[in-house]
């Protein structure tokens, strides 16, 4: 199974008869409270909403809700709601947390507590989702947005994060492209060295995943240019998920498809013991109701 738009995603999600719950943290932010409106709505989940219950309630009815139909914990205190989410994910009253009103620093430090949080041992990793018009399904892309330059170690166990999120979202064997600027290993380019590494793994030391590396970006889109380079490859125009050498290079793909691509975009944290959304303050409602998604359907086995 793959997953061609985020509309496909959210048909396949109301479906299902056990929505997902997510504790939402700080939650007294309008665009914040805007996607998980429109999540709610859409039923896809269920939210528990953390924080100023006051401020929630004026927002939730001048956004035309009903407030009593909303589950809402009076918590002022940011570091104290972080605190109560993750306590929520270990009592099994929610599957996920989103980020609200509240500094990232302050939400994460709740999270990898070595005694209450949610380490697992694991790196933790961003991955986008990209809805791309010129291409047939979704693509997926870590790690942009949190790790700056990982070891090969590190990069192993970020393509493991995402390919058990893509599992649980009901992909059977995803197919993964480690980029590069060039599809031969070249000892004097440490990140086709790991590539080529990282596809020896597949299978063995990474699990239920095709992986091929190091490839180029043009070779992984197109057909025509294989042909041309004499490059065979099950990737090619049929990736799932891409790892990124470093998160430069993730994060100029990332805006160069969103700004000169015209994509869609989501995005989740992985590696913890559950997703979390975790979008910029600049964010779009949109961003934010496709991330709530995409986290949604990461852990719907695990309801």
């Amino acid at each position: 199974m793959e997953i061609k738009s985020f509309d496909h995603l959210i048909d396949k999600m109301k479906s299902n008869t056990i929505k997902s719950r997510v504790a939402v943290v700080s939650a007294a932010d309008e665009h914040t409270l805007e996607a998980v409106i429109k999540a709610k709505r859409s039923e896809i989940i269920q939210p528990l909403l953390i924080g100023d219950k006051e401020r929630i309630v004026n927002i939730l009815l001048d956004l035309g809700e009903n407030s009593d139909e909303y589950h809402i914990v009076d918590e002022k205190d940011d570091i104290l709601s972080a605190q109560m989410a993750v306590e929520l994910v270990h009592n099994n009253k929610a599957n996920f947390i989103m980020k609200g009103k509240i500094q990232t620093g302050d939400l994460l430090k709740a999270v990898v507590d070595r005694e209450k949080g949610l380490r697992t041992g694991n790196i933790m990793s961003h991955m986008a989702i990209f809805e791309i018009p010129s291409y047939h399904k979704l693509l997926f892309v870590t790690d942009g947005g949190m790790n700056i330059n990982p070891s090969l170690e590190e990069k192993k166990q970020i393509i493991q994060n995402s390919v058990n999120a893509l599992i649980s979202m009901g992909y059977e064997e995803p197919k993964v492209s480690v980029l590069c600027a060039v599809e031969t290993i070249n000892p004097k380019m440490q990140e086709t060295v790991d590539a080529g590494e990282l596809k020896l793994m597949a299978g063995k030391e990474i699990k239920d995943c095709i992986i091929e590396g190091p490839i180029s970006y043009d070779l992984m889109m197109s057909k025509e240019s294989a042909k041309i380079k004499g490059f065979e490859s099950p990737v090619t125009e049929s990736t799932d998920l891409v790892l990124v050498p470093n998160i430069a290079s993730g994060n100029i793909l990332g805006k160069t498809l969103m700004y000169s691509g015209g994509a869609k975009m989501a995005g989740m944290i992985l590696g913890a013991k559950v997703p979390i959304v975790l979008t910029s303050r600049g964010s779009t409602s949109e961003e934010k109701f496709l991330s709530i998604a995409i986290s949604a359907s990461a852990c719907s086995k695990n309801n």
